[in-house]
Order: C-alpha cells, then structure tokens, then sequence
C-alpha cells in the first residue's frame, strides 16, 4: 500500500473527467474547440487523460508552449503579453497558432514567423470579473487592441482573433450578450478570420450551468461567421479535480483556537492571499467547533481561514482542502523553505500514485 506523507496534493482523475466528459458535450453539441490554459494547469502526469477530451493547449509563455507541445500533443497555442525574439525563433518550431498582444509585436515578428497561422488579442472592452486585479479590460489595460481601424489595417496578416475577457463567469446570459456585443462590433473582421477564441474564465462545468444554452450561442455565432470558434478551459478542466491533503502539527489559543498545519496559504495556495478569498474543507465536515487553520510559514496572514468544524482539530488531525489543482501547483513556492507538497494521483481504476516528492535538493537548486 502506498504510504502518503502530508502534504500533498491529491489529484483525482475520476473528478477530472467529469469536467472532460462536459467539454466534450460542448464540442459535439457546438463545434467549439477546447484548448487547455497551461497558465492554470500544467501537471502533465494527467495528461494522458485530459488529451483524450482536449483538442490542444494554450500558453502564455515560451514555457508553457513547449511544454504542451512536449507533453501534450496535438493543437499549441502560443500566446504571450510580449514576446522576445528569442521566443519567437523559438517558439516558432512547435506552435501551430502564434497570438500576438499588440499589433507592434505582430509587425516586427510577422517576416519571423510568416507561413504559420497568426492571431491577435482583442480588448473588446467589456469584461467579467469579481476582481479588478484578473479585469481584462481594467483602466490602462495592456491586454490586447482596442483600435478598430489600427486592428483592420494588419487584418491580412491574421487568420484568427482572441477574445479573452472573462474570469469566473457562470452567467450565460451575460456571456451571450458579450458575444453579440462582439459580433455586433467586429463581425466584419470575424468575417475575414479562420477562428475566433472566446478564451476562458468561463464556468461552464459548474453545476447547474444552462449547458444547452451556451452551446446554442457558440453553434450560432460559429455559423454566423463562418468561423471556428475555441474555448481556453482553465478552472473549468479541473474544478474540483484535486485537494491539498495537510496535517495539524500544532494548536494554539489566541481569543480563538487556531489549528497550523504543515502547508501554507502563501506557498501552496497563493492566489487566495492574492484574491482575499477563503478556501473550502473537504475534511473535517461542518459543525459547531469555531476554529482558526493557519499556515506554518513566518507570513502572520498566512492564514486558511476561519471554520465551523464537526470536531475539535487536534495535532496529528487531517484537514483536506478543497480545489486545489487551479492556479495552485502552477504557483507554488519555496517561501520560508517550507516543504513543497508532493504531487498524488488517484487514477480512474483508483490506484494510488505518487508522482513527485520534493525535497531540500529542489530546494536549493531553485536558488543559486
């Protein structure tokens, strides 16, 4: 049996799937394809799975765009707010889609990578986001163009156009009036184009989502245009696909009793301290013990959060955090030297599988 040291994050392939399995509905309901954002998800011991469901990868670095294309297969969508040229001569061997974020980037790149199909950011404007920090189309932003007549005059160049302007979006009737608010203002260059991505941000595996409904809209403004249309699943290929498994190593009394576990918020969770949001318990269930769990690192706001638990945490209990596979082991850092959690896999048939374990030598080597 396969003895599992806290922490670590447990990836769950049977929830996956679930995500997988509506990506697929969308596909075939729709026309959409779907490309995985590596800048969400990059463990790539699950890909196996995931390729089997995705028609590709999308990137927002050299990195990451080789890295699809090394461990993934199939489409690689490369993407990034400024190329280098080094990254462009580079990123030009494996890439079948180059997206440049501004039209000086596509022109002094374009004799580089001419031959390939070319794409452009779009900041159409309009946006979802709870947060100005994720707003695409923030004051002063710098994703994508917002000129019309600039975008028209470099058309010829491009086969294809990004529209990445959502961030946690489950309201469909918001996102339809998007998409007509984007035909309506750039239909006569989505008319010129051979795809179209609408990014990602969108919550379409959530519970509940109106599944029929988005699809609808994404089959007709495919139609409209005649136009491919692609979707950059992130969060929505793996929500609720992992947790970060932990142990109390101590609890104290401070006005509340405050259990500190052998992870941290600011290395192993980061874009909760980021987003001042609060991560969800798995294990133990909901009670009426008032506890504080907290992170062992220096950081005095390195703190989970505040819950109702069904029984007193003591040291050597287990906590089990929720979603912790988005924007987590993409993040994860060294800070305080604190020990990274290994990476775990539950496969389909319920094997067990540790995949990596970190240790001081990683530690430091990731310094100098």
């Amino acid at each position: 049996m396969t003895t599992l040291t806290t922490p670590y994050y447990l990836i769950d392939e049977n929830k996956l799937l679930k995500n997988l399995h509506i990506i697929q509905q969308v596909r075939e309901a729709s026309g959409a394809k779907s490309v995985l954002a590596l800048k969400c998800f990059s463990t790539w011991c699950v890909f196996d799975l995931m390729r089997q469901y995705l028609n590709g990868t999308t990137s927002s670095s050299l990195f990451e765009a080789r890295l699809g294309h090394e461990k993934f297969g199939k489409e690689v969508h490369a993407y990034s707010v400024a190329f280098s040229e080094s990254d462009i001569k580079a990123v030009r061997e494996f890439a079948g889609k180059i997206i440049f974020n501004s039209i000086s980037q596509l022109t002094r790149y374009h004799s580089n990578v001419c031959g390939l199909k070319l794409g452009l950011r779009i900041n159409p404007g309009i946006s979802y986001s709870h947060y100005d920090l994720a707003d695409p189309a923030r004051k002063y932003s710098r994703l994508g163009v917002s000129d019309n007549s600039e975008i028209a005059k470099v058309s010829s160049l491009l086969s294809g156009l990004m529209f990445h302007f959502n961030c946690e979006n489950d309201d469909v009737d918001h996102l339809s009036a998007a998409i007509d608010f984007i035909g309506i203002h750039y239909g006569n260059l989505l008319e010129k184009m051979e795809w179209v991505s609408l990014g990602g941000g969108i919550a379409f595996t959530k519970a509940g989502y109106p599944l029929d409904q988005f699809c609808e809209k994404l089959k007709n403004f495919s139609e409209q245009f005649g136009i491919q249309v692609y979707l950059e699943p992130g969060e929505a290929s793996i929500t609720h696909g992992a947790e970060l498994v932990t142990t109390v190593l101590d609890v104290i009394h401070n006005e509340i009793d405050i259990a500190i576990i052998d992870a941290s918020l600011e290395a192993h969770l980061l874009d909760h301290l980021i987003y001042h949001t609060t991560p969800k318990i798995i294990s133990p269930e909901p009670g009426t013990h008032r506890m504080m769990i907290a992170g062992r690192t220096c950081l005095a706001g390195d703190v989970f959060g505040e819950y109702d638990l069904d029984a007193r945490l003591e040291i050597g209990s287990e906590v089990r955090i929720a979603d912790a596979a988005g924007y987590t082991m993409v993040k994860k850092n060294w800070f305080n030297g604190i020990s990274m959690p290994s990476i775990v896999v539950r496969r389909l048939d319920g094997t067990v599988e540790i995949i990596r374990e970190f240790g001081y030598e990683d530690f430091k080597s990731s310094l100098s």
